[in-house]
C-alpha cells in the first residue's frame, strides 16, 4: 500500500508577491503582474514587457558573497524553499538527513549567467570568464544549493521539461515519498528567464503576446483575441511530507497530494497536440492514480498559456475527460495575471490551487472579454468566484510535448 504525501509548507516568488497570502489577494482581487521590462535595454525588441520580479533582492537570504554564486533562478528557488520550510516549521537539524531530499525543476536554468559570461567571452577573452560561470548556469544548481542550505542528503535531482518542468518535479517527489525513499522532499520549480536572449528567442517563433500598448491586458486565455504569452519569472516551492511523519511533529496539513499523470504529445516539438491526446492522457491518469471518477474534481487550474492552439488543446482534452462534467467543472489561468513562468509555472499554479482548496475561491482567468467558439467552457471570467472545493486539479504543458496533471485534496479521512 503506498505512503500518503501531504503538504505543509509553500513558498512563492512571482511578479505579483513573495508570500503565498499576498499572492492569493492580489490574484483574487483580478491585479496584474505583468509590465514594462526594466533590467535590460528592450527599445529594440518587439516584445518590450513582462512578469519582471520588481526591485528583486535575495539579502535576507543569503549573505552578499553567496548571492553572487548563484544565478537569479537559482536566487528565486532558494528564497522559496527557505520561506517554505519556515512554514512548514521543520527543523532538520531533528531530521535523519537522508530521509529528506530535494528536486526543483526548471526549464532553462542559468540562461542570463549564460549570457552574461558569453558576452565576456567575446569583448574580453576566455581568462575574463568567471569561474563560476558551469555552477551557476546548471539546471541543477537549484536542487544542489537548496540541499546545501539545509543539509539534507536524500534523493536530489532535477527536472528539466520545459513548462511542465515544476509539476514533473513534484509528481517525482510525491512518488519518491510514497514509494518510501524519503519522508520529506522540498520540490517545485524556479526560472528566471526573463533575459534578451529568451525574449528575441521566443519573439521570433511568434510564441510572445505584442501588445506592447496594453501589457496588463496582453495575456488572455481563452479569449478570441489572444495573441500568445507573457514571459515571467519567479518559483514557486512546496514541502511535501508522509502523512503520519507531518502528524507526528504536529504540522499543519495545507493539503493532500491525490495523483499524479505525464505523458508525451510525441507530435512536434513546440506545438501541441491539436486534439489534447496527450494533455487528456496525462489528466486520465492523474484521476487514475488518485482513485477518483471526473465528477469528483471541483476545479481545474489550466495551463491557458494565451496561445490560440495551446488554449484550444487543452479545453478539447478536457472534455475527452469529463465528458458532461467538463460544463460543470470550474477552471481557470492564473497567467492571465502572472504571465507564464515557463518551468516555475506548475509550483507556483499548485500554490495557487491549494489556495483555491483552502478559501473555497475560484480564481478568475482575466482579460477575458470575447468568447471564442473553440474555447467555450467555464474559465471564471474576470472575477473570482466562491465554491466549496474537495479536489483541485492542475496541468502543465511544455514544449517538446511534456504534459503533467496533479491533483489535490482535502485530507482524506479527516479535516485539514
Amino acid at each position: 500500500m503506498k505512503r500518503r504525501v501531504v503538504v505543509t509548507g509553500m513558498g512563492v516568488v512571482t511578479a505579483l508577491g513573495c508570500t503565498p497570502d499576498g499572492l492569493w489577494t492580489r490574484v483574487c482581487n483580478g491585479e496584474s503582474g505583468v509590465g514594462p521590462l526594466t533590467r535590460f535595454d528592450c527599445s529594440m525588441f518587439r516584445v518590450r514587457f513582462g512578469g519582471e520580479i520588481p526591485d528583486w533582492s535575495v539579502e535576507g537570504y543569503v549573505s552578499q558573497k553567496d548571492a553572487k554564486r548563484l544565478d537569479r533562478f537559482a536566487q528565486f528557488a532558494l528564497a522559496g524553499s527557505i520561506d517554505a520550510v519556515k512554514a512548514s516549521g521543520l527543523d532538520f537539524a531533528k531530521e535523519d538527513p537522508f530521509r529528506c531530499g530535494v528536486i526543483i525543476g526548471s526549464g532553462i536554468g542559468g540562461l542570463s549567467e549564460i549570457e552574461t559570461q558569453h558576452a565576456k567571452l567575446l569583448e574580453r577573452g576566455p581568462d575574463k570568464v568567471s569561474p563560476f560561470t558551469i555552477p551557476k548556469l546548471m539546471v541543477n544548481a537549484a536542487s544542489g544549493q537548496v540541499s546545501i542550505q539545509f543539509g539534507v542528503q536524500g534523493p536530489n535531482t532535477a527536472v528539466s521539461t520545459a513548462c511542465a518542468s515544476a509539476s514533473n518535479a513534484i509528481a517525482d517527489a510525491m512518488k519518491t515519498i510514497e514509494r518510501g525513499d524519503a519522508d520529506v522532499m522540498i520540490t517545485g520549480g524556479s526560472e528566471a528567464a526573463v533575459t534578451p536572449m529568451a525574449i528575441a528567442g521566443f519573439t521570433r517563433m511568434k510564441a510572445l503576446s505584442e501588445r506592447n500598448d496594453d501589457p496588463t491586458r496582453a495575456s488572455r486565455p481563452f479569449d478570441r483575441d489572444r495573441d500568445g504569452f507573457v514571459m515571467a519569472e519567479g518559483a514557486g516551492i512546496l514541502i511535501l511530507e508522509e502523512l503520519e511523519h507531518a502528524k507526528a511533529r504536529g504540522a499543519q496539513i495545507l493539503a493532500e497530494m491525490l495523483g499524479c499523470g505525464a505523458s508525451a504529445d510525441g507530435s512536434h516539438i513546440t506545438q501541441p497536440d491539436e486534439n489534447g491526446v496527450g494533455a487528456a492522457k496525462a489528466m486520465s491518469l492523474a484521476l487514475a492514480d488518485a482513485g477518483l471518477n471526473p465528477s469528483e474534481v471541483d476545479y481545474i487550474n489550466m495551463h491557458g498559456t494565451s496561445t490560440q492552439l495551446g488554449d484550444q488543446a487543452e479545453t478539447l482534452a478536457v472534455k475527452k475527460v469529463f465528458g458532461d462534467d467538463a460544463r460543470r467543472v470550474a477552471l481557470s489561468s492564473t497567467k492571465s495575471q502572472l504571465g507564464h513562468l515557463l518551468g516555475a509555472s506548475g509550483g507556483v499554479e499548485l500554490v495557487l490551487s491549494i489556495l483555491a482548496l483552502s478559501h473555497g475561491v475560484i480564481p478568475p482567468t482575466i482579460n477575458y472579454d470575447t468568447p471564442d467558439p473553440g474555447c467555450d467552457l467555464d474559465y471564471t471570467p474576470n472575477e473570482a468566484r466562491q465554491r466549496k472545493l474537495s479536489v483541485v486539479m492542475s496541468n502543465s504543458f511544455g514544449f517538446g510535448g511534456h504534459n503533467a496533471s496533479l491533483i489535490v485534496g482535502q485530507l482524506r479521512n479527516g479535516s485539514v
